[in-house]
């Protein structure tokens, strides 16, 4: 079953594979990028991005928000599905953010690229789209994050638990970051009323 993290970019640049090059570098990783021939490294739609032995990690998808097309299917689906999950206010603020996304990453992950020696590839490589193109991500079976990565919507399984570093809307329209038990059922029900868990650690 495939796996996906979405980066939504409220700015749609031309992002150079050597950009992601630099940055992996820069984290003493080494990794491969698959361009289609009828692609440039500085202009692209997609690619595949491999580890430094070749095996493929994980395909990385451009789709712009345009008046047709998959980047404006995902996002009037998004629309859709977000009316179902809490808090409420956390989908009022992603349905407003929602008018101003111009692009859709896609990195569909592969199950050799979820593990430990592989994954900060894949994180590295989404952490330079995601600053460049100034958005909020969003990963299957987890949800949506605001623009600095605390995440803000309910989506997770029944059984999810964990640590998670997340964030709720305050009465002035400020965000309030927290570290949660994701299994402790009072700390979920007071995150999706939109409240910081009594139990949960507040982070600045």
């Amino acid at each position: 079953m495939s796996y996906y993290i979405r980066i939504l970019g409220t700015q749609d640049p031309d992002i150079h594979l050597d950009d992601i090059s630099e940055e992996l570098d820069a984290e003493a990783l080494s990794a491969q990028f698959g361009v289609p021939r009828n692609e440039k490294p500085e202009k692209w739609t997609a690619f595949e991005l491999k580890n430094e032995k070749g095996k493929l990690l994980a395909t990385v998808e451009r789709n712009p928000v345009s008046t047709e097309g998959i980047g404006r299917e995902e996002l009037d689906e998004f629309k859709q599905s977000i009316l179902e999950f809490q808090p409420a206010s956390a989908a009022k603020w992603l349905n407003d953010f929602f008018d101003k996304v111009k692009v859709i990453y896609a990195m569909e992950l592969m199950p050799i690229g979820m593990e430990a020696e592989n994954y900060h590839i894949i994180t590295t490589t989404q952490g330079v789209i995601w600053e460049l193109v100034n958005g909020i991500l969003q990963a299957d079976e987890e949800g949506f994050t605001n623009e600095e990565g605390y995440h803000i919507l309910w989506q997770f399984p029944d059984d999810a638990d964990g640590e998670w570093n997340c964030a709720v809307l305050n009465e002035k329209g400020e965000w309030e970051n927290f570290n949660m038990d994701l299994a402790d059922e009072k700390q979920r029900e007071e995150f999706k009323a939109g409240k910081v868990p009594a139990a949960a650690k507040r982070l600045k």
